[in-house]
């Protein structure tokens, strides 16, 4: 398993659209057999700033089988508007340390 982190900055006037999108965006995730899950949260003391968590089944899975298949272009049309507001895209792996709950 692997887990990408986007990390966006978006100008005020463009939030109150953000996160609808990503929910409809999230119907191409809900139907990808590569996505385990995943998480769009909103900054407290920043509230410009999102960070979306995706679990993948793998690296290979998501960038060349999401990427490549039938629900990604479903996906990408509703975020399109937003991939100049990304900061950070980055694949991560699990440590060792993680709550047992």
């Amino acid at each position: 398993m692997i887990v990408e982190y986007i990390r966006y900055r978006v100008p005020v006037e463009r939030q109150a659209e953000f996160v609808p999108a990503y929910g409809r965006a999230a119907k191409a995730l809900d139907a990808a057999p590569e996505c385990v899950d995943y998480e769009l949260s909103r900054c407290v003391e920043d509230p410009a700033a999102y960070v979306l968590r995706i679990r993948w089944t793998s690296a290979e899975d998501h960038l060349r089988g999401f990427r490549t298949g039938p629900h990604f272009p479903g996906f990408f049309r509703e975020i399109r508007p937003y991939v100049h507001d990304i900061e950070e895209m980055r694949h991560y792996t699990a440590t060792e340390v993680a709550s047992t709950d």
